[in-house]
């Protein structure tokens, strides 16, 4: 978990650090080489798994130096530090919810954020090193549903597991604006690459208009077609979890379904979605005519991979996630204690 996951605070005193920090780096172009510097030094460290020594060689700088580097990438807020949470710190609060609902893995996150997108950074970098242990044991097709701001914040946090993957695959098309498809598909890279795995994206719209459109786009584009047929055998599916409704940052209809088409499927019955495919409470699929117009991952996909991850928390997703768990979509489950306690609440009604 990093500090900003922790709340955000940054104090006068942090701030007075940083500033010092900043002026010793010096101004102008000279602080800008400075800063790139101490960026490539944290990414070799931190993200490469290089050794000082070894980034001393290849950057031709003296081994202190390179440790003035890291610390200073610390001081600047390059690098968020990452709080090793004691396993045994939730363990009852796991036990309950493993023999709940069946679950095969649970880490609970005593979560101090007040918000929203708190939330999800606590989430998510409390779930990178349950995954990094995850891959251990070998995990030959990672399916990544790369709008998923937890999903996203946790592969921020992941450092390169000692495990070798074949492929990380975009469960669902590009929704939103430009900007954030190029930052989803930098995610997905950055997956890839901690996990010697290929990449194989999925450039088209993730929600079209008519499923006429959609055929007529997969037929011209061999790239999505091959990734959508890899979706067939995923070793682990990281899923996106998400309510009937539009969630920031997100847009309605920005290559995504408008609210009338969440009111539409919350009529049918449904409380939410995984990977924008409809569950009604008790966790059946609920099928209408939006289903069509996915280019995505399916739910009988969902269903045959070997394992289900979903890392998310927080009173809007109360009964999807309730849903998902009924439902048996989910069998590795991330969240904080009050979504966790909730859960266990509901299960004995």
């Amino acid at each position: 978990m990093c500090c900003q996951a922790l709340g955000a605070v940054c104090d006068e005193k942090k701030f007075l650090d940083r500033s010092r920090h900043r002026a010793k780096l010096g101004g102008g172009v000279e602080q800008s080489d400075a800063l790139r510097l101490v960026t490539k030094v944290a990414r070799l460290y931190h993200a490469r798994g290089l050794r000082q020594m070894e980034i001393a060689e290849r950057l031709r700088l003296s081994q202190p130096r390179v440790s003035r580097l890291l610390a200073h990438a610390e001081e600047l807020g390059i690098v968020r530090n990452i709080v090793a949470v004691p396993v045994e710190l939730n363990r009852e609060l796991e036990e309950a919810l493993r023999a709940a609902y069946g679950l095969t893995g649970t880490h609970v996150v005593d979560s101090v954020a007040d918000d929203d997108e708190g939330l999800t950074l606590d989430l998510g970098y409390a779930a990178a090193p349950f995954f990094t242990a995850a891959l251990a044991g070998g995990t030959r097709t990672i399916g990544f549903t790369s709008w998923s701001r937890t999903l996203r914040h946790m592969v921020e946090a992941v450092r390169a597991p000692q495990a070798v993957s074949e492929y990380v695959v975009e469960m669902l098309g590009d929704i939103g604006a430009p900007t954030l498809q190029q930052d989803v598909a930098h995610l997905t890279q950055r997956l890839a690459t901690l996990t010697g795995a290929q990449p194989a994206f999925l450039r088209l719209p993730g929600v079209v208009s008519a499923p006429a459109i959609r055929a007529a786009l997969l037929q011209q584009d061999p790239h999505a077609r091959e990734a959508l047929r890899l979706l067939d055998g995923l070793d682990m599916a990281l899923l996106g979890i998400g309510p009937c409704e539009v969630v920031g940052p997100l847009q309605p209809g920005d290559n995504y379904f408008t609210q009338e088409q969440f009111d539409e499927a919350a009529r049918a019955g449904a409380v939410g979605q995984i990977c924008a495919r409809f569950l009604d409470a008790d966790g059946a699929p609920v099928r209408t005519a939006l289903d069509e117009l996915v280019v995505g991952v399916t739910l009988d996909q969902i269903r045959a991979a070997g394992s289900r991850w979903a890392v998310a928390g927080g009173k809007d997703k109360y009964p999807i996630l309730r849903a998902a768990l009924i439902g048996g979509w989910i069998d590795h489950l991330v969240t904080d204690a009050a979504t966790a306690a909730h859960l266990l609440e509901v299960r004995r009604q």
